[in-house]
């Protein structure tokens, strides 16, 4: 019958020992480690056995590593880089044959100051700025810089020195800033780049840029002037604006009547000159002719111009010309236009119309 049939009330065990009543085969066997434990320590071969037993344990414990999500694990065998670990559980060789340093590589970090700065211009600024940066690789960041906290402290403060010093005031304290946060930025990356240091620069912030407390007044009388200067310069731009499109219509206008103009004067002086020609050439062809035609058709242009006055007594035709500016009007006389009346004479009655001057 097996010795954990039923019936057998628990007296037979494989290893044929009896067990005291009350006392469960757990309570036996934790005794039994409790005496085996106490005979270690009698006796020299007790005591290598315990030490042996103490190293194995630990170097079993030490034989493997847990990486947190936010970090990474750089490894030395024997004192000397070997390998960088990813977050999770890795195996390695037990201490001292091989340890770990954990390095949070997400964490971003900052460093703030407050400094007194010298500009191009000689004038001098506070500015507080702040650097934000993050282990970009591990193994640089454990063993290329003995501080590497305070050395991007240093370098900061040594790049924001560099760009301030390279601009003016005005520079700085107008929306140009802006572009100098990033020279900053810039300048101190190639700087932690040049030590090996293992970190990269997220951000670089000015919180607060002014001058010195002793010369605020006489610095915010400085911006209230320049504020005014930019006012009046919109406003001089706004006029500008307006007055120039109008100007520039008004030049365009003139110089299209000027050219209109141009082309009409050309254009008669052509005609005038190509009717002259004509004329000439029949000039030559008949002088006499040509010079009746014309004196016929300028008299015919100048009696049509000129009002005429028909002397009832005798039937004469009376040749007369536009008063004179300033003149008064002659009477009507019947129903025709009675202008400034200059005789004409015949062989007949010349005496008299010399003796008599102006007609009625």
């Amino acid at each position: 019958m097996a010795w954990n049939e039923p019936g057998n009330n628990g007296q037979r065990d494989p290893w044929n020992r009896k067990r005291s009543s009350g006392k469960s085969p757990v309570d036996d066997l934790l005794n039994q480690l409790k005496n085996r434990m106490g005979k270690l320590g009698q006796g020299p071969g007790s005591i290598l056995t315990a030490v042996l037993v103490l190293l194995v344990v630990g170097l079993l414990f030490s034989s493997y590593t847990i990486i947190g999500a936010r970090e990474a694990g750089v490894v030395l065998r024997f004192g000397q880089y070997s390998r960088t670990l990813t977050p999770g559980f890795h195996l390695k060789l037990p201490q001292p044959i091989e340890s770990v340093n954990k390095v949070e590589a997400t964490r971003i970090r900052s460093v703030t100051d407050k400094v007194a700065m010298l500009t191009r211009d000689e004038n001098i600024i506070t500015i507080d700025f702040t650097v934000q940066y993050q282990v970009d690789d591990s193994r640089k960041y454990l063993f290329s810089l003995n501080d590497p906290d305070g050395t991007i402290g240093a370098a900061a403060e040594a790049a924001v020195r560099s760009v301030i010093g390279g601009s003016d005031m005005d520079q700085i304290l107008s929306a140009a800033g802006a572009s100098l946060v990033s020279e900053a930025q810039v300048t101190l990356q190639k700087t932690l780049d040049g030590y090996d240091s293992g970190l990269r620069v997220t951000e670089v912030s000015f919180q607060n840029v002014s001058p010195p407390n002793e010369v605020k007044d006489a610095f915010d009388d400085v911006n209230n002037a320049r504020e005014d200067k930019q006012s009046i310069e919109n406003a001089a731009l706004a006029y500008a604006s307006k007055v120039v499109p109008v100007a520039r219509g008004d030049a365009a206008r003139i110089a299209a009547e000027a050219s209109g103009y141009k082309a009409e004067r050309i254009a008669r002086a052509q005609g005038d000159s190509a009717r002259f020609d004509l004329l000439l050439t029949q000039y030559k062809a008949a002088p006499e002719v040509t010079r009746k035609r014309l004196w016929l058709e300028t008299m015919e242009q100048v009696m049509a111009n000129n009002p005429k006055v028909i002397d009832g007594s005798n039937g004469r035709n009376i040749i007369t010309l536009p008063p004179l500016q300033g003149a008064p009007a002659a009477p009507e006389t019947g129903s025709a236009t009675v202008g400034a009346i200059v005789p004409t004479t015949s062989p007949a009655n010349s005496g008299s119309a010399a003796d008599k001057g102006t007609q009625p």
